[in-house]
């Protein structure tokens, strides 16, 4: 059984990093990698501003309705 203690954890070095990129290069492609990419970023770059923004207001009409008529 392999028991991991606190500070003894391994890091990613240099060869994972490179086996990772090549996988995902092998599944995505070389065209497809700058679209995933521009999309990922494009997504960040909206959450942000979601966050910095304050909530719209809803300036929709309501509906009115008639007054009623006395009979």
């Amino acid at each position: 059984m392999l028991i991991i203690k606190e500070g003894n954890v391994p890091g990613l070095g240099l060869v994972e990093l490179i086996i990772i990129l090549a996988v995902i290069f092998f599944i995505f492609g070389g065209k497809k990698i700058p679209q995933i990419s521009r999309g990922f970023g494009l997504a960040i770059r909206n959450f942000k501003k979601g966050l910095r923004e304050p909530d719209a207001i809803d300036v929709t009409p309501k509906e009115e309705t008639p007054p009623e008529k006395p009979p």
